[in-house]
């Protein structure tokens, strides 16, 4: 299950990745470069400070043309995508969550401490994004915005929380999903965020 979630997932950041890069007015080359580190980016970047080789997608090549080609694909389908955003936003959010647990059961397999073990998959779910917007010079939304990191913190904890507990791995992981699915979709639909900070203050 999570193997089709992640390929959507992917191909749904790699999309989320391209119309960024067209709000830059990117060439065709920047929009497969933006695609394929949005949606490859927070697992390359978990298996980097994990020390877990060989990275990922170099074992599956086969991710990089899905990305990539995802990327491309959405040059064409840009005119229509404002027709698809709640199917787009729930996609998102799908692979929000499996991104997040799929991080932290990485970090399982390599017997980190839970701590890591959560920042893992924090690093798996959130990254790309953040990776995406530096790239096109703006202040990663998932800072401002809804509740999305905490979301993927929620879900990391959670999966830890009811592996404790002995909770069967299949049914932990699909729990962990539905939760975690509903808890996003909740905070776009109430506008659920954190409080924020706001500094003005000048020391001059």
């Amino acid at each position: 299950m999570l193997l089709v979630i992640y390929l959507i997932a992917i191909t749904t950041e790699a999309m989320s990745g391209a119309l960024a890069a067209g709000r830059r007015n990117m060439d065709i080359f920047g929009v497969a470069v933006i695609a394929f580190v949005t949606a490859l980016g927070g697992g390359t970047i978990r298996d980097v400070v994990l020390g877990n080789y060989p990275i990922g997608w170099t074992q599956h090549p086969e991710y990089v043309y899905l990305v990539v080609l995802a990327g491309l694909a959405t040059i064409l389908l840009a005119r229509f995508m404002h027709h698809m955003k709640s199917i787009f936003l729930m996609l998102d959010a799908m692979g929000l969550v499996a991104f997040s647990l799929i991080g932290c059961n990485v970090a399982l397999q390599l017997e980190y401490p839970v701590v890591v073990i959560i920042m893992a998959g924090m690093i798996t779910g959130i990254c790309g994004g953040i990776l995406r917007d530096v790239l096109c010079n703006q202040l990663p939304v998932i800072f401002c915005r809804e509740l999305y990191a905490s979301v993927s913190l929620f879900v990391c904890i959670l999966f830890l929380a009811m592996r404790s507990l002995g909770v069967d791995a299949d049914l932990n992981t699909l729990l962990c999903f539905v939760l975690g699915f509903g808890f996003r979709m909740l905070a776009l639909r109430f506008s659920w965020k954190l409080p924020t900070f706001s500094y003005q203050q000048r020391w001059d």
